[in-house]
């Protein structure tokens, strides 16, 4: 279950802004402070935005009645952001410790 939670997380911010609908929308909505790429900080604040959303009641673990089709292993948020700098890491092909258009849409690695 937690191997299909990532991938549900990682939906949510695009189902909430509607309004991105290609990679530069993308990259313009998560680089917070314009440079043209995403740091590490930067994607974190954009995925774990899904998991604060679920977690109803704020105390920072999802359980199973939190998770999409109410059921499935409870997920502590500091194990969900390590889920998701591995995945930062991961897409960051050149490593520079940025994630640029070409990365963010590309294909997980």
């Amino acid at each position: 279950m937690r191997q299909l939670l990532v991938p549900l997380l990682c939906l949510l911010p695009l189902a909430v802004s509607a309004q991105v609908t290609d990679t530069a929308s993308y990259l313009q909505r998560m680089d917070s402070d314009g440079d043209g790429r995403v740091s590490q900080a930067e994607y974190l604040q954009w995925m774990l935005y899904a998991f604060d959303h679920m977690d109803r009641n704020g105390d920072g673990v999802l359980t199973a009645d939190e998770l999409p089709g109410g059921k499935g292993k409870a997920i502590t948020r500091e194990q969900q952001r390590q889920v998701i700098v591995q995945r930062f890491h991961k897409q960051d092909a050149n490593g520079d410790g940025y994630l640029d258009a070409r990365e963010l849409s590309a294909p997980p690695r």
